[in-house]
């Protein structure tokens, strides 16, 4: 988990650290939460980089669940290496196993590379997105 961790400080530099409690908590809640896997890739004793996976049941799509990507990251020092795109396929080949009908993917990036990276690994952009903030203070 420490490793974890330490790798997502790349992903949400300016996100204030979680007490140790809290991480702990929450990481074995990650564990134990039915459809959700955490894929990582090893450098050495470093993670180099992580996908979450989430398969979500379904009524719809004669009750085929679908998965959501979220968290994908790669420690700087190991970008550009396929670390990442690895990972992304070996979710994908989990949700098809898993019988889901389509996996998601939202990404806050405009920049143009990680747009291509993301086509590159068989997304389709051809959806609209929303989201919604937790308001402050809540």
């Amino acid at each position: 988990m420490p490793a974890l961790l330490s790798l997502y400080r790349h992903l949400n530099p300016g996100d204030p650290a979680m007490e140790p409690d809290l991480a702990a908590g929450r990481f074995a809640e990650m564990l134990v939460h039915p459809g959700m896997t955490v894929f990582v890739s090893a450098v050495g004793e470093t993670i180099g980089s992580s996908v979450t996976l989430v398969i979500i049941p379904n009524l719809t799509r004669g009750g085929m669940p679908y998965a959501l990507i979220e968290n994908v990251v790669t420690d700087a020092r190991f970008r550009k290496r396929g670390h990442a795109g690895a990972l992304i396929r070996r979710a994908f080949d989990h949700a098809w196993q898993n019988g889901c009908y389509k996996v998601m993917l939202l990404t806050g990036s405009d920049n143009p590379a990680t747009l291509k990276f993301y086509k590159g690994c068989g997304f389709v952009q051809n959806k609209t997105g929303f989201q919604v903030r937790r308001p402050a203070g809540i």
